[in-house]
């Protein structure tokens, strides 16, 4: 019978010998074979150790059905909401917000550049499509970017958040 492997990160002990990442927290297991103190664990414990283009997909999905369901789609069916030009914009940011915080809960390790690159690919079409389709234009071209990059900081600060939930309070340093 092989050996479980435990993370030295989470603790989680279930993760078949040789496994090149913790099943539980996603973090490498060959990374923590070099000896390192309980302090210095701790302080890596929020570091993202890579990109997963698996999540990276998942995180695309989610942003971009989000947007087309909340920005575009919503007004469609309810004909006294209008998110056209600028209103759109202010209804993405939250909308990336809560993409981000999604795909930080469910991502297994720390996910937090997957939902940003992904916020930042689905702000292209979506500034487009608001820009081109307002009919009275109340904003310059440039505030449209900018209030897309204010989004897509805030998709980082709800991946980050979601993670935090996701991994727990953090543990206490050893006295």
């Amino acid at each position: 019978m092989a050996q479980s492997a435990a993370c030295p990160n989470c603790g989680f002990t279930k993760n078949p010998q040789g496994a090149a990442r913790c099943a539980s927290c996603g973090s490498k297991l060959e990374a923590f074979k070099v000896a390192r103190s309980r302090e210095e664990e701790l302080e890596r414990r929020y570091q993202q150790e890579g990109i997963s283009v698996r999540w990276m997909t998942i995180a695309l999905v989610v942003q971009a059905v989000l947007t087309a369901a909340l920005v575009f789609g919503l007004p469609m069916v309810i004909t006294a909401l209008d998110f056209e030009g600028g209103n759109g914009m202010i209804i993405c940011i939250p909308v990336w917000f809560l993409g981000g915080l999604l795909v930080g809960m469910i991502s297994p390790g720390r996910t937090f550049i997957e939902p940003v690159v992904a916020s930042f690919v689905v702000a292209i079409p979506a500034t487009i499509i608001l820009v081109h389709n307002q009919t009275v234009s109340t904003m310059p071209t440039f505030l449209y970017v900018i209030m897309a990059a204010i989004g897509i900081l805030f998709t980082l600060i709800g991946a980050y958040i979601g993670e935090r939930i996701q991994l727990g309070p953090p543990p206490q340093p050893a006295d």
